[in-house]
């Protein structure tokens, strides 16, 4: 098996993809980006929090012009993982609105965005209708 990188270093590979959170100690505000204080209290100190792989449609849009070669439609969406906001693509499913809907319940899905020279694979991630 070749080696996988995740696209962003707060998606975790492994048998159970998943996403964590930088968490602030004192309030328990969630960021995905490294932070030197909380935005929220001002705290300092921070722990790693594991997102829910489940969650639920917040807000979406079908974007239909992108910059030149990307490919469009897409859906981008704002997904409430067990109250924490998650921003990603639908994807696995047609971007139309028969098909994504505000309160639509949906899973963490990774996909690979291809190998460099060497056989490496960056691996990306979005969210998927739930069965």
């Amino acid at each position: 098996m070749s080696k996988q990188v995740p696209l962003v270093d707060y998606l975790e590979l492994g048998d159970s993809p998943h996403l964590v959170a930088h968490e602030c100690t004192n309030c328990g505000a969630k960021f995905f980006d490294r932070r030197n204080a909380c935005a929220s209290c001002f705290g300092t100190e921070f722990k790693k929090a594991i997102i829910a792989t489940d969650g639920e449609v917040r807000a979406f849009t079908i974007v239909a012009h992108a910059a030149k070669g990307i490919p469009v439609p897409f859906v981008s969406a704002v997904v409430d993982c067990g109250g924490t906001s998650v921003r990603a693509n639908i994807i696995n499913t047609e971007p139309d609105p028969e098909h994504v809907s505000l309160g639509m319940k949906v899973r963490l899905a990774t996909f690979s965005m291809g190998k460099d020279g060497a056989g490496t694979e960056a691996i990306g991630f979005g969210f998927e209708p739930a069965a």
